[in-house]
């Protein structure tokens, strides 16, 4: 290996959305790739978190795939590239000619780069399907949705630099930044607060967030524990408090706006006692919450999974855009509503088009003009019905869906009632899956595909205020891997009769400059460009350097108008009852990420929480006579847990938490599969449970579907 070779690079980190910029060292051998800072990262300025710092020590796990697998008898055999990729076409071919392209889904994967999932997307529409989606639809689907809809784009409105330099107060619902984004925490909402800014946190679980903003003598701050799936009636109290102490921004209102009068007819009966009741907050509470935001010169608000991943997420969404709407807070720094994304790219993985109703951009599939435009540049007819959703898959596994493409995704561990989506996964005739490790999902596959990680491969990734930056790799670590772009490509050229010519690319640069074609908003934007600052997009034409906010003198709607719309409550689809008397919600610890495909074997991340637990209030654990340290049972009408007991008053009585990291205790085996009608979440956040001290094999308990 050259010394040229063994220099750091400039990277990105592989976990959550925030984007901040690592150096990453080769040695003398392959596996050893060592984590440095990157001073002056755009992003992070240096500063890293604890899964930043340890993002390497997975490269090189002994559990790494290093060649193609496939099943026989029941039992994996390693395999030639050739035969894998020769198995996968023709069971591809077949399962097309014996049921139509619409019997195969694709799933992107948000953990990979923006030229892999766009070449991933398009593979799925040269099949002649849109079925195709990535984990947006576990986190994000309602907000995009929702804020697509009602203001013109599904991403953030500002960039996390004027929030910090320019925002008075913060609204921070349903996320942990302190949890989940800990620079974002740490180096700009913390800088804003030292600095002034007042920080109102809506979360059913008291958390480090909470805890981070406790930084000095004043009461400023305000922490309103409500109970799981109240969000709608909360907000509703708030926009009626700011209708009733006029504090709206009647100019911006009436110039910028559409649809003011259905709230205020939405609101003109609504009880705002019984409504504080319902959330478990105090009415005053929230009343002065309202106060805070709607007075401050700018306020921003921040929006995660505790309000998207809900049956009503939509409507939890458009809530928090009608109170930003019409208190003037959208279109300028420091302002706007502000989705935290909880992955490396799943904003980049949505952008360029890896979801069954959109093209790259955000184009509508079923939109003619959009449809033909993009199908000018690929040279093949498009399917002009968006196709089905991921959990909408999984629904129809052996039935009118028989084959799977999986790349970097653990929709077994993943999606809800995630007992049954194991079951209907092996009614599949056919899935390939293409990843670094052996994941739960892959277990299932007739074929495992080995890639190459993060670490390895070069491309860009989007973050979550939309700067799209160039992530850069060292050498393979195992020689018969590849990446993910390489294997899309060949499976592409083997597969069509045209696949020599529409997936034929010598680089990710070579990918990037035909997305950039079909993208409007990355149409400006080139690798040199990007350089090491990235830009944010929209990017429309060369030389132009992006928007760090949105919205400054028009909405991207159609009439140029901001949608205001009244909402009603909507209750979760399981309420506590006798039998499962207690609220169960989840959350992402700091030190793991989703599925723990990754973070699980880092011996530094592992070693600060090696299992799972959930968090019980002490009055529940008096009532089921648990003791902190105890091993229960959490259960569901799905299935059942054993996890070890932590009695804290960070959560609500009623209410148990619990995370979805760990693969013994997933869980994802007890949380609802009902959808949200529009954006097809899940209602990750709120399902009714029971708990219990264990009196049977925990290993039983953990494998078991629900009794019911």
């Amino acid at each position: 290996m050259s010394s040229e070779n063994r220099d750091a690079v400039k990277t990105i980190c592989p976990y959550c959305g925030v984007g901040c910029g690592i150096r990453i060292q080769q040695g003398e051998e392959p596996g050893d790739v060592r984590f440095m800072p990157w001073g002056d990262a755009p992003v992070n300025e240096g500063r890293i978190c604890i899964k930043g710092g340890a993002a390497t020590e997975v490269v090189d796990h002994e559990d790494r795939l290093t060649d193609p697998l496939i099943k026989e008898g029941g039992e994996f055999r390693e395999a030639t590239w050739k035969e894998a990729y020769e198995y996968v076409v023709d069971e591809l071919e077949r399962i097309r000619e014996a049921y139509g392209p619409d019997a195969t889904g694709f799933f992107g994967s948000s953990k990979t780069m923006n030229e892999e999932n766009y070449l991933l997307q398009k593979l799925a529409r040269r099949y002649g399907t849109n079925n195709v989606d990535n984990c947006t639809r576990m986190c994000h689907a309602s907000t995009v949705w929702a804020l697509r809809t009602s203001l013109g784009a599904g991403a953030m409105t500002n960039s996390m630099r004027d929030l910090r330099e320019e925002a008075d107060v913060f609204w921070i619902q349903g996320a942990n930044p302190g949890e989940q984004h800990p620079i974002a925490n740490g180096q700009y909402f913390r800088q804003a607060v030292l600095d002034g800014a007042t920080v109102i946190q809506v979360d059913p679980h008291a958390n480090k967030t909470t805890r981070s903003f406790q930084i000095d003598d004043t009461d400023r701050h305000v922490h309103l524990q409500l109970n799981p799936g109240t969000d709608i009636p909360l907000l509703n109290v708030v926009l009626k408090t700011v209708l009733e102490n006029d504090w709206i921004d009647e100019e911006f209102i009436a110039e910028r706006t559409a649809g003011f009068e259905h709230l205020k007819e939405t609101l003109a009966e609504f009880d705002e006692e019984a409504a504080a009741e319902e959330c478990g907050v105090p009415l005053e509470e929230i009343e002065l919450a309202a106060e805070k935001y709607a007075t401050a010169e700018n306020a921003a608000i921040f929006t995660g999974m505790g309000m998207s991943q809900h049956a009503c997420g939509v409507d939890n969404v458009q809530n928090e855009i009608n109170l930003a709407l019409i208190t003037g807070n959208v279109g300028r720094p420091g302002t706007g509503v502000n989705p935290l994304r909880g992955q490396n790219n799943v904003q980049g993985t949505c952008d360029v088009g890896a979801m069954p109703n959109v093209l790259p951009g955000y184009q509508l599939v079923d939109d003619d003009e959009a449809r033909a435009a993009v199908e000018e540049v690929w040279g093949f007819d498009i399917p002009d019905e968006p196709g089905l959703t991921n959990v909408e898959l999984s629904h129809k596994f052996g039935e009118s869906v028989h084959g799977l493409y999986v790349m970097g995704e653990n929709p077994v561990m993943s999606e809800p009632d995630a007992n049954r989506v194991a079951e209907r996964i092996q009614e599949l005739e056919f899935m390939v899956v293409q990843d670094i490790f052996m994941t739960e999902t892959a277990k299932y596959a007739d074929v495992v595909l080995p890639a190459t990680t993060w670490a390895e491969r070069g491309g860009t990734v989007t973050n979550t205020d939309r700067r799209v930056q160039r992530m850069r790799g060292v050498d393979k670590v195992h020689e018969n891997t590849k990446h993910d772009l390489e294997i899309v490509s060949e499976i592409g050229k083997r597969l069509f009769d045209d696949g020599e010519e529409l997936f034929e690319f010598d680089d990710p640069e070579a990918v990037f400059e035909e997305l950039r074609q079909v993208c409007p908003s990355y149409h400006g934007m080139t690798y040199e460009a990007l350089g090491e600052e990235g830009i944010h997009w929209p990017c429309y034409e060369p030389g132009d350097e992006g928007d760090p906010y949105l919205y400054a003198e028009a909405f991207d709607t159609d009439s140029g108008l901001g949608h205001v719309e009244g909402v009603r409550h909507t209750p979760p689809a399981e309420t506590p009852d006798d039998e499962y008397p207690l609220i169960l919600t989840t959350a992402r610890l700091e030190e793991h990420y989703n599925t723990g495909t990754m973070s699980t074997r880092s011996p530094t991340l592992n070693r600060r929480t090696p299992e799972n637990f959930v968090d019980v209030h002490p009055a529940d654990a008096e009532r089921y006579g648990i003791e902190d340290g105890d091993e229960v049972v959490l259960r569901s009408r799905r299935g059942r847990i054993a996890v070890e007991a932590e009695v804290t008053e960070d959560i609500k009585e009623g209410v148990v938490w619990t995370t979805p990291h760990f693969a013994a205790a997933a869980a994802n085996r007890l949380t609802n599969d009902v959808l949200d009608e529009r954006a097809k979440i899940p209602e990750y956040k709120a399902a009714a449970a029971e708990i219990a001290v264990d009196v049977e094999p925990a290993d039983a308990d953990a494998e078991s579907a629900a009794d019911d």
